[in-house]
């Protein structure tokens, strides 16, 4: 069964993105976290989230690594979304 997390995006109401088939959750910078996954014409797309500045660490980043390994966790499969609730806002959310 595919899984999502579910992301409240500021002035896009809840977004939801593939818990399946990713191969990198990487925090790129303060303000963004990357979620490579397989596929795409060059073998990998990557889905951007962009969010409230971060003094420092990996807080999102490991926000939407935690809600992935849930979303695989045999305890949780039944449930098709998982909710995420990050502390900062999410102003966006792209794939390219």
């Amino acid at each position: 069964m595919a899984q999502f997390l579910s992301i409240p995006v500021t002035s896009e109401g809840t977004q939801l993105i593939s818990a399946r088939g990713v191969l990198l959750v990487e925090q790129a910078s303060t303000t963004t976290v990357t979620v490579a996954y397989a596929g795409g014409s060059t073998g990998v797309d990557i889905l951007t989230i962009t969010h409230a500045t971060q003094s420092s660490g990996t807080e999102m980043r490991d926000l939407i690594q935690d809600a992935l390994v849930k979303a695989h966790d045999p305890k949780y499969a039944p449930e098709v979304v998982i909710a995420v609730s990050p502390s900062k806002a999410v102003s966006g959310i792209a794939i390219a």
